[in-house]
């Protein structure tokens, strides 16, 4: 699915640097994950699989935070948990700190390993492993 407007204007309103980070992940993240739909939500670009939430990114004050909902359950060096439930972060100040294999095998766990935020409301907060 190609990158929406909405994702593209998000990313002509970061300053230079954090563009080129953006623009590298918004492509990497589409070209690896063809089928999932890809908006912003809760203000930040965002993919999902079949409603549910596998990756996105946003502007912090000193860089740009990638988060993966799953991302504590791919078992991966170069992601920090974050949060109370099963979401991992990585945070990038420059382009070049995007290491592409990891990102890349990353988006391949991300489609294998998943857990249903999409229904963390109907189960009160309590989380079931999809995939």
């Amino acid at each position: 699915m190609p990158i929406t407007e909405d994702i593209q204007a998000y990313n002509a309103a970061q300053s230079a640097g954090d563009k080129r980070i953006c623009d590298a992940l918004a492509t990497t993240i589409d070209r690896h994950l063809p089928g999932a739909e890809c908006k912003i939500w809760h203000r930040h670009p965002v993919w999902f699989l079949d409603g549910n939430p596998i990756v996105g990114y946003s502007k912090l004050k000193d860089c740009i935070r990638l988060l993966f909902w799953s991302g504590q359950s791919f078992d991966e060096p170069g992601l920090a948990p974050e949060g109370s439930f099963k979401a991992a972060e990585a945070r990038f100040a420059a382009e070049d700190q995007i290491a592409a294999k990891d990102l890349q095998r990353w988006l391949e766990k991300s489609t294998e390993i998943q857990w249903d935020y999409k229904n963390i409301m109907k189960r009160k907060g309590r989380l079931e492993r999809l995939k």
